[in-house]
């Protein structure tokens, strides 16, 4: 989904043996090889993750006995929960049909990874967070930099630098997330001495949406950069959110069922708690970069937002996020809220009919929802209307926004 988490991701794998590389940037043949193989009635991101995993097996020398790709699922009614059946009905038509689908799912928090499955996850998380990290450094940095190119440049130097020290073997936990502090110290120092001129002026529009389209660039025409080339500055909803939500979701699925006083709900909670832990001191040294910037520390303040218009044990998925995270943002000084979906998406069409209320209720800040579907559309357009409308809100806007220190 995203360019940091896929390769921190990867370097995860390789961190217990097993040989893996984010797929490559999604181009022109992405779109054909999934159109091909595709109605046209599918979401976004089916499309994409289809047409690029066959762009692999269509590769020189590729050999689908030696294949094998990660698309997890989910369950409830949304369509991303087909992804993989439908991605191994269409490598075996193409002739594919030897490579493997590795297919976990947030039903069981991905325990069904199977061998190496604790340690991986533990490293894979360590990944999400610092993925999430890299992004953020990238967009609060960005749209002040003095020299074009240079936020780009660290941004793609810390992904390296991360992956190099997830990606090393036989190391404990402890040991691998000291290593991976420190780099997350050297990083921070990067970001640090970059040139850059900030100024008070810039509105700042919160990003949320459906997870996969508002992360990958190619799929949402890059949406941020567009913002910030208009003049604005963002706050990307991140990947860690969505597992937070999925550990809240699974530790009530199991109170409502069986209660908390069973091993099942303790196993859970003390899952959460190790992330937390693993969070907090990879992040230790960097909380003053993010003053203004905090995410929420308890992913039950969104979902406590989003309650009056969609109440999580009964809106499920990135429609609840969408909506508690928009008012979240609100609170923290946001000047406009832009949700990002494929076309067709369930969860933004659901988030976009709540938004008027929600507006309304938290003083008329701007909201826009934006569909993708890679064929066409006037984004630019639509952008420039919506940042004129956020500069009329931050003008007149009760809920000021706190900026860091560094901020004259």
């Amino acid at each position: 989904m995203a360019y940091a988490s896929a390769r921190l991701m990867a370097a995860a794998f390789r961190s217990v043996g097993v040989e893996a590389y984010a797929t490559p940037d999604s181009d022109h043949e992405t779109l054909e090889l999934g159109g091909q193989h595709s109605s046209g009635e599918e979401c976004l991101p089916h499309k994409v993750t289809l047409g690029d995993f066959l762009k692999i097996c269509r590769q020189p020398g590729a050999d689908p006995k030696k294949l094998a790709f990660f698309m997890p699922r989910a369950p409830g009614p949304c369509r991303f929960g087909q992804y993989a059946p439908y991605l191994k009905q269409v490598l075996s038509e193409s002739g594919y049909g030897d490579a493997l689908i590795f297919s976990p799912t947030s039903g069981d928090g991905y325990d069904g990874i199977g061998e190496h499955a604790a340690e991986l996850l533990r490293t894979a998380w360590m990944g999400i967070v610092l993925g999430d990290l890299c992004q953020r450094f990238l967009l609060k940095t960005r749209p002040y930099e003095l020299h074009a190119g240079d936020s780009d440049t660290a941004f793609q130097q810390a992904v390296e630098d991360f992956s190099a020290a997830l990606a090393t073997p036989s190391l404990s936990s402890n040991e691998r997330v000291a290593q991976l502090a420190t780099v997350v110290k050297q990083v921070r120092d990067r970001f640090r001495a970059m040139p850059a001129k900030y100024d008070r002026g810039r509105p700042l529009i919160g990003v949320v949406g459906e997870i996969y389209c508002r992360l990958n660039t190619f799929s949402n025409d890059d949406v941020v950069r567009r913002i910030e080339r208009l003049g604005g500055e963002c706050w990307l909803s991140d990947i860690s959110e969505w597992v937070w939500y999925t550990n809240w979701s699974r530790e009530y699925d199991c109170a409502r069922d069986s209660g908390r006083f069973n091993a099942a709900y303790l196993k859970l909670k003390i899952k959460s708690r190790v992330q937390y832990e693993y969070e907090q001191t990879l992040l230790a040294h960097v909380h003053e970069d993010f003053e203004g910037y905090e995410e929420p520390h308890d992913i039950r303040a969104i979902l406590a937002h989003s309650e009056p218009y969609l109440p999580a044990t009964g809106a499920l998925g990135e429609m609840t996020l969408s909506v508690g995270k928009a008012i979240y943002l609100h609170r923290q000084g946001a000047d406009g809220i832009i949700d990002i979906s494929p076309f067709t998406c369930m969860n933004g069409v659901v988030s976009e009919a709540v938004y008027p209320a929600v507006s309304a209720e938290h003083d008329d800040i701007p909201i826009r929802s934006l569909y993708f579907d890679k064929v066409g559309g006037h984004v630019e357009r639509d952008l420039e209307i919506f940042l004129d409308l956020a500069r009329a809100y931050q003008r007149r806007k009760k809920q000021q926004r706190r900026y860091p220190k560094y901020f004259p």
